[in-house]
């Protein structure tokens, strides 16, 4: 399975020039998540980091929230129509003493690249409590280390390169001084995919939480990502574009700063502003 793939497509311009081409698109395909052997999540998402996007899929699940308690994650059996093997399901196997989750809270309909939160069983699992607490981490960066993160995000965006059509989230590790360098970096067709993705990589590299880090996303702060943040232990979510109301509410809620239209030469500063050092 490849993150992307070429479609034919015609080029039509206001001449009435007529161009006929292949285009490079974002892979999207659909990825089935089972724990415990029950099927619990459908989800639409670019392949590739697959493991990492279920990982970090049970962290914003506040299922788990340290890598000892995934004993494996491993590709189901199957094949597509042509025969070839499929890689459209994930099979997780929790460590034991670990809760399977349960079956009244699981999303028995398809989650769509767009909005993860739909489908979900109840109000009640979209506002769990994160194990991890963000404030007293001592996070502090400075402005211009916060500005230059959306240019240094965009610049490791290789699937958008050559297909202009998938979202990034990247997790910065801030040092004592407020410098900030890019610890990791995921692409996928869904904005909420990309940051469970990047929280996926850290939770296998058992660096939960991320108390010292800045999450940049390449689009707008919906409440959900601030709840992935929350549940990573993450202190500060900057975006390029604009926060819902609602994220601003639940950002100022839980301590967490956030930034919108992250670009240039300012920010917009919806909560948390004491973490930056102008």
């Amino acid at each position: 399975m490849r993150a992307t793939k070429r479609r034919p497509v015609v080029r039509l311009d206001a001449t009435g020039a007529r161009r006929a081409r292949a285009d490079t698109l974002a892979g999207e395909e659909p990825l089935e998540i089972r724990v415990a052997g029950v099927p619990y999540s459908i989800t639409m998402r670019t392949p590739g980091a697959d493991f990492d996007l279920v990982a970090g899929f049970l962290v914003s699940e506040g299922l788990v929230w340290h890598a000892g308690q995934i004993a494996s994650i491993a590709y189901g059996a199957g094949v597509e129509p042509d025969g070839s093997r499929s890689y459209n399901l994930v099979e997780v196997r929790l460590a034991a003493g670990v809760a399977p989750p349960n079956p009244s809270l699981s999303r028995h309909v398809y989650t769509s690249s767009s909005c993860g939160i739909c489908g979900t069983a109840s109000i009640e699992a979209v506002t769990r409590a994160s194990r991890f607490a963000v404030d007293g981490d001592g996070l502090r960066i400075r402005l211009g280390e916060l500005l230059a993160l959306s240019e240094r995000l965009r610049d490791g965006q290789q699937v958008f390169d050559v297909t202009g059509g998938v979202h990034a989230a990247g997790l910065f590790a801030v040092s004592p001084d407020g410098q900030a360098a890019l610890a990791c970096l995921r692409e996928d067709v869904g904005r909420h995919n990309a940051v469970d993705k990047a929280i996926g990589w850290a939770l296998r590299e058992d660096r939960l939480p991320l108390s010292r880090t800045v999450l940049q996303v390449s689009g707008r702060a919906s409440f959900e990502l601030v709840q992935k943040a929350y549940m990573a232990g993450i202190p500060a979510l900057a975006a390029v574009s604009a926060p819902s109301a609602l994220a601003v509410e639940l950002a100022a809620e839980c301590g967490i700063t956030l930034v919108g239209f992250s670009r240039g030469a300012s920010v917009n500063v919806y909560a948390g502003e004491q973490r930056i050092l102008v």
